[in-house]
């Protein structure tokens, strides 16, 4: 049995070709929604990593402020014990 070519009006071509841009249109918002999403995740998970970062770098810099505070409080005491020393070796002399 022969099919013979079915025609479309013209208003049913331009509806079907209007349908065809709507759905065109759609999936590039959506694609471009998509990514701008994924973009904005990307760049707020680089921002909590650069916040972690500044975070470590202030605790280890209290934590080597107090090292160096502590390191000259001892070279502080180990002078004065090195002069009182000096002080009794040159009065035994």
């Amino acid at each position: 049995m022969y099919l013979g070519a079915e025609t479309f009006s013209w208003p049913d071509t331009i509806a079907f070709l209007g349908l065809i841009v709507l759905v065109m249109f759609l999936l590039g918002a959506g694609t471009a929604a998509w990514l701008e999403f994924r973009k904005t995740r990307i760049a707020a998970a680089q921002e909590a990593a650069l916040r972690q970062l500044v975070s470590r770098y202030e605790q280890l810099a209290e934590t080597t402020l107090d090292a160096q505070q502590r390191v000259a409080s001892d070279m502080s005491e180990l002078r004065t014990r090195a002069a009182s020393i000096e002080q009794l070796l040159r009065s035994v002399e």
